[in-house]
């Protein structure tokens, strides 16, 4: 197998950046849950609202992405390398299906996702840098603050807004596994400080990423 240079590495962070943030999120590995669905009915505030849900949740999976990604380039271990990839790629999927969502809305995605994905990218490549355990401890503690935006978005959802619903849940699931997987490879439990970090830069991301 050809080794890539750092030079090669840092042009497939590029064009992964390029192909999540630039271009549009078309083809995924698996098609969006909520494909044969009808359109609900949804009055102005509730489609304002959804739309806000699922920019956040966007967002959310822009910044994943980034975070896994960043922990892969510095990975101590050609398995964690394959396995954080991999993780990144199903976030791609949630990713394509949230913009789907968002196009049936006639909405935009947030202006600020450049930001997010390099800012997250950033974080990732330092818990990396930690060590692979610390790596995989750090998919555990986002993954469990993704579904506990999930859970609250589901809750807010037009109870007629299916479509939506649908796909949050699929996430959901798919999150849980990510978590589950990361716990068996040897994933270190946070301190809380740490954790209360993540869920303050969370915040900020959702609280922007609703309206911008």
């Amino acid at each position: 197998m050809r080794r890539h240079s750092f030079l090669d590495q840092c042009l497939g962070e590029l064009q992964h950046f390029v192909k999540s943030v630039v271009l549009p999120a078309t083809n995924p590995m698996s098609a969006t849950p909520a494909l044969d669905m009808n359109e609900p009915e949804l009055d102005a505030t509730e489609s304002k609202h959804v739309a806000g849900l699922m920019r956040v949740d966007h967002t959310g999976e822009i910044c994943a992405q980034a975070l896994y990604r960043g922990q892969a380039f510095v990975a101590k271990t050609h398995e964690t390398r394959a396995h954080l990839h991999h993780a990144a790629e199903e976030e791609y999927d949630h990713l394509s299906w949230c913009e789907t969502r968002l196009d049936d809305l006639d909405a935009k995605k947030s202006l600020l996702n450049p930001l997010w994905y390099i800012g997250s990218f950033s974080i990732g490549a330092v818990a990396g840098l930690i060590s692979d355990k610390v790596s995989y401890g750090f998919v555990i503690e986002t993954e469990k603050q993704v579904m506990r935006h999930l859970e609250a978005h589901l809750n807010e959802l037009p109870t007629h807004d299916e479509k939506s619903r649908v796909i949050l849940m699929q996430m959901y699931k798919d999150e849980q596994s990510h978590a589950d997987e990361a716990a068996l490879a040897g994933g270190v439990e946070f301190p809380l400080w740490a954790k209360l970090i993540m869920k303050a830069l969370s915040k900020v991301m959702t609280t922007l990423a609703y309206r911008i």
